[in-house]
């Protein structure tokens, strides 16, 4: 997420000290959302098999699941084991489908504002890697290579066309490729430090024109945006289309319990424009893999305490642990006594029915309804597991049930802690977006 790097460097001085208590406190670590379960097929004999259901965004034909690398990080001079494997699972699969930025990155200089493309050179490295082991077989076909999506941080002191392209430029040599595959603005231009000045001019359709020159000039071969709701992604749509440029995608949070806060609508729109929805928070942040709570009756209280994911474990920070335990279990006022136990029950009945896991449900759900799930994934056996929610899908009448049960638990997941649907902290606070 965007933290104080939006700021230029002469405005952030007087915020690294909040930082670094929000950092040791916990409350800037990254989280993969990714499902871990004891019942998945092993590695190696899941790897070997081609992924034939596809889809297209835009120009680039993808998994229908692709892969979230928000928490990808490496020690300096230290290989991820972890990660190549994941990679290279991904590309004896058929390539993958790997969602990056320019901002992604866990460590404290990235934090920091120091961290520029951290993560964007991780995915460069082990791409590369798996490419000289010889894993991707012919090197001619495209179909196995994988297709890597970046952002544009949108930032005050980024104001021009020729900002665009000049982080595009380096998020290509970072990418080490001719074009990028997917290039996408992060979130709207909503980072204003100096709109209690009246300071707060929106460059939006500057950005815009950032990329049809991005497309013109062959850096990049797709574009796409982040977090629009239906009127900005709309105007945006029209803004590209009378320029000659399509646009491929928009990236929401959207979620089985996750659609009531202008997910759905913008959904339905982006179908109706031809624009591919890329779905991050397809877990609502690990809630719906049926982990998070000891009260779920398909799983034990032992196999949830000893889970990677249970909130006794996880890595969160305090401020999202506080906010997950409400929705896990309630809270007795906003969230009901129960939280999303209700829901996870019929999850876990149709999961059991078909063979499946929860998480894999979850995700499939989300296809079935036209958008393309980002989980995150840190293993090969988190990649694995997510792509079992592949070839095949949910009946209506199964989407149905999900759906009304999600509706009765009476609430809306909009994030936890400084991670949310409809907003960013960047450093002097939270500044939010509208998906209207």
């Amino acid at each position: 997420f965007i933290i104080l790097s939006l700021l230029p460097t002469t405005k952030m001085i007087m915020y690294q000290s909040a930082a670094l208590l929000l950092l040791a406190a916990g409350s800037l670590t990254a989280d993969a959302f990714a499902p871990s379960t004891s019942k998945y097929e092993s590695i190696s004999s899941a790897s070997s098999t081609t992924i034939t259901d596809l889809t297209q965004v835009g120009s680039l034909i993808v998994p229908q699941i692709g892969c979230g690398t928000i928490a990808w990080s490496t020690d300096k001079g230290r290989r991820n084991l972890d990660l190549e494997e994941l990679v290279t699972t991904a590309c004896k699969q058929g390539g993958g489908f790997f969602d990056t930025g320019e901002r992604y990155g866990s460590h404290a200089k990235t934090a920091l504002g120091m961290g520029w493309g951290e993560t964007e050179s991780l995915v460069d490295q082990l791409i590369r890697e798996a490419d000289n082991m010889n894993i991707n077989g012919d090197s001619n076909n495209a179909a196995s290579k994988p297709v890597v999506a970046t952002k544009f941080t949108p930032s005050p002191w980024r104001t021009t066309v020729d900002s665009v392209v000049e982080a595009c430029e380096e998020s290509r040599k970072r990418l080490g490729v001719d074009s990028i595959d997917l290039y996408q603005i992060q979130m709207p231009d909503i980072v204003k430090p100096l709109r209690f000045l009246g300071v707060d001019k929106s460059y939006d359709e500057v950005y815009w024109d950032g990329l049809v020159e991005c497309y013109h000039r062959g850096l990049v071969k797709n574009v796409g945006v982040s977090n629009y709701g239906p009127t900005l992604v709309t105007e945006c749509h029209e803004h590209l289309k009378k320029r000659g440029v399509p646009l491929a995608s928009n990236q929401i949070a959207y979620s089985l319990i996750g659609r009531h806060n202008g997910s759905q609508q913008t959904l339905d729109r982006c179908n109706e424009l031809g624009v591919k929805v890329l779905a991050y928070y397809p877990f609502a942040m690990g809630l719906l893999t049926g982990k998070y709570t000891n009260t779920s009756p398909g799983l034990s209280k032992e196999d949830t305490l000893s889970s990677p994911l249970s909130l006794s474990n996880s890595r969160r920070s305090k401020f999202e642990l506080k906010d997950l335990e409400r929705y896990a279990n309630g809270d007795g006022t906003r969230i009901p006594a129960g939280g999303v136990t209700p829901l996870l029950r019929t999850m876990e009945r149709i999961a059991m029915d078909r063979g499946k896991t929860v998480a894999q449900v979850a995700l499939n759900y989300i296809i079935c309804k036209g958008a393309v799930p980002i989980p995150g994934a840190r293993t090969a056996a988190q990649y694995v597991d997510n792509m079992g929610a592949l070839h095949w899908r949910l009946t209506e009448e199964e989407v149905t049930q999900m759906e009304n049960e999600a509706d009765d638990l009476g609430f809306s997941f909009d994030g936890a802690g400084f991670k949310r649907s409809d907003a960013k902290f960047v450093g002097y606070g939270m500044e939010k977006w509208s998906m209207t």
